[in-house]
This record gives C-alpha cells, sequence and structure tokens, in this order.
C-alpha cells in the first residue's frame, strides 16, 4: 500500500490542461488519506473554479492514477470547495513562479 507521499508523487502526472501544470504543485490536492487496512485511498481535491471546464476530467484522471498503484484496492475522490482555491497558499513556490504570482 502507497504512503501519502507516493501517492502524491504519482498525481504530480495529472496535468490541468487549461494551466498546463500538474495538479500537485498547483495546490489542488488537498488531503489523501490511505487506509492500509481496507487499502482504500480517499483524496480530497479541489479545482481552480467551481465552474471548471476540464473538472470532472481531472476527478477522473486522479481516480484513475491512485487506483492503478500496487496495493489500492478502491479510491474515492471527493471535490471539496473549502478553503476556497487560493494559488497564493496553495501552490507550490514553482507553480507560483509559474503563474507569475510572488
Amino acid at each position: 500500500m502507497p504512503d501519502e507521499e507516493a501517492i502524491r508523487e504519482a498525481l504530480k502526472d495529472v496535468i490541468d490542461p487549461e494551466i498546463g501544470m500538474n495538479i500537485v504543485d498547483l495546490g489542488l490536492i488537498y488531503d489523501v488519506e490511505p487506509d492500509p487496512a481496507t487499502r482504500q485511498v480517499n483524496v480530497n481535491m479541489t479545482l481552480t473554479s467551481p465552474g471548471c471546464p476540464v473538472g470532472p476530467e481531472l476527478k477522473s484522471a486522479v481516480w484513475l492514477t491512485v487506483k492503478r498503484m500496487d496495493g489500492v484496492e478502491d479510491c474515492e475522490v471527493n471535490l471539496v470547495w473549502k478553503p476556497r482555491w487560493d494559488p497564493s497558499v496553495h501552490a507550490s513556490e514553482e507553480a507560483r513562479m509559474f503563474l507569475g504570482i510572488w
């Protein structure tokens, strides 16, 4: 069963096509909760906006990425809106520089 760090690393392969950066560095992944007892992973994530047109695509990509990891039986991906995504707070330094936020 992968740990939180390994799952977050795998999720860096999921790219937001509108921005061109991975969703982990953008700060869209809020919580990753692997449960070794049930072999289930719960992921709480957000989108850049509630009306994000690629939201369903990103959610599916997260589910598929986690589900394909060795030791994972099931994955639940929840879209959450609190706290509201703020790239100046949630994004990595690399992402903030990419977005022009200093």
